[in-house]
């Protein structure tokens, strides 16, 4: 059977215990760890609730794929808590800002990028969650669902969706540390991610459908990242289930 770069990957970057690496890590050249869009609007959240909440055992037995949604607005807070249950902060110890999101390394390669079609209080567009704030900074303004379903490989979902998470990998922020291993972490923090968001949206009442088949090219250009340093790793629909 002919080798694909598939198999490639999956030989080139497991670990041989010869092969570890050895020695300190440059500190002088470590990525910054947010990003951040100084130019941009910027659009306060509401405060996350970070107590209660629905019993984790329901939400994980009532988790379900939703494609079908409601053409009705969603809150803003139900937004927040979405955005905050993705990545947002928990604890501040020993110089490090932990998220609720487990991260390789504690490095966070991943960032937070929200379509907003049919929010209440928040403008259709493209944002970028600025996870130290709480807060999104704006992209882009304007409908952009036709264009966000075409890039999620023409899925009407998308469109429909009252909002559409997209995650973005910033490669070098892990591999400064784990090297070529450092691709196996970024989808495996992607996954993390939008497994909280999942199970927060059951918790609000919402459905999600998680979505990899996308056009990388086309999400990376709706976004404005360069598909090199940073590009589209994972995205995730959220909206009223029908």
């Amino acid at each position: 059977m002919t080798e694909g770069i598939g198999d490639q990957f999956q030989r080139e970057t497991c670990h041989r215990r010869e092969e570890i690496p050895r020695g300190g890590l440059d500190w002088a050249t470590k990525p910054d760890t947010y990003k951040h869009y100084p130019l941009a609007r910027r659009v306060p959240l509401s405060a996350p609730e970070t107590q209660g909440g629905p019993p984790l055992w329901h939400a994980l037995s009532a988790r379900r794929s939703e494609r079908r949604f409601q053409p009705v607005a969603i809150p803003e807070s139900h937004l927040s808590q979405l955005l905050w249950a993705a990545q947002g902060v928990t604890l501040q110890a020993e110089g490090y800002s932990f998220r609720t999101a487990p991260s390789a390394g504690a490095l966070y390669p991943v960032e937070t990028y929200v379509v907003v079609n049919a929010v209440a209080g928040v403008e259709p567009g493209v944002y970028h969650y600025a996870v130290q704030e709480h807060a999104l900074e704006e992209l882009r303004a304007g409908d952009c669902r036709a264009e966000v379903a075409r890039a999620a490989l023409d899925q009407a979902m998308a469109a429909r969706a009252n909002a559409v998470f997209v995650w973005t990998a910033w490669f070098q922020r892990s591999k400064w540390k784990y090297r070529q291993r450092a691709y196996r972490y970024v989808y495996l923090d992607a996954g993390h991610i939008a497994g909280n968001v999942a199970l927060a949206a059951v918790g609000l009442g919402l459905g999600t459908c998680q979505v990899a088949a996308l056009y990388d090219e086309e999400v990376n250009a709706l976004l404005g990242v360069d598909g090199e340093n940073e590009s589209v790793v994972y995205m995730t629909v959220v909206g009223n289930p029908r």
